[in-house]
């Protein structure tokens, strides 16, 4: 089973009350439910864009026999907060937790990231494997979109600022697909065609680590 993580969600800008509470950062500290994410600079919503290629991912997953649950049932909702989001993979049992998002970085930057958690929150056997997934994803990406210019080395990068990533019990990260103010990363996330060859991209690495 896989755990596949839309970000944010097409309801958090009419709740800032909502997604502005403070939750568990895995940290020792706190940080905001949720955010509502970035945009194209055309207005492409980064809450529409990581739904849509969440349920191209799931589609293609469950083609190959592979168990998906997404975070969240629909892109209309609120949150939910990033700690219910990494409590997640534990409660169902998945053997690995894919956040997809899209970056809002400044317009020269161009490229996707995979995010790691830089604390090893659940220890080390799982830290391995979420090196391992992070790997794989990497790897099968590289394909359709080029690592990027502005973050991280090679398509990775690892914080210790992501709830969801340090309250996972499991394999777990973060794709940044690109970087939606780039233009040309812009243009891709926008495009059907672009977003199901990220989909497929994910889909091979997730079962490449499967496996």
């Amino acid at each position: 089973m896989v755990v596949l993580d839309p970000g944010h969600n097409g309801g958090n800008a009419a709740a800032p009350g909502a997604i502005g509470a403070p939750v568990p950062d895995g940290a020792g500290g706190t940080k905001a439910c949720n955010t509502t994410g970035t945009a194209t600079d055309a207005g492409y919503p980064e809450h529409a864009f990581t739904w849509d290629v969440a349920l191209r991912t799931r589609d293609l997953l469950v083609a190959h026999g592979v168990e998906v649950v997404l975070s969240r049932p629909d892109d209309t909702g609120v949150g939910p907060c990033v700690d219910v989001r990494g409590a997640l993979p534990g409660q169902v049992g998945a053997a690995a937790f894919v956040g997809i998002h899209g970056d809002g970085a400044a317009a020269g930057g161009s490229g996707f990231h995979v995010i790691t958690s830089s604390l090893d929150p659940a220890g080390p056997e799982v830290a391995a494997g979420t090196d391992a997934l992070a790997a794989a994803l990497r790897d099968a990406l590289v394909a359709v979109v080029p690592p990027a210019t502005y973050v991280g080395s090679g398509g990775l990068d690892d914080r210790g600022d992501l709830a969801a990533l340090n309250l996972a019990t499991t394999p777990a990260v973060y794709v940044e697909c690109g970087n939606m103010r780039n233009a040309g990363d812009a243009a891709r996330m926008s495009d059907p065609a672009g977003r199901q060859a990220i989909a497929e991209r994910l889909a091979a690495g997730v079962l490449s680590f499967l496996e």
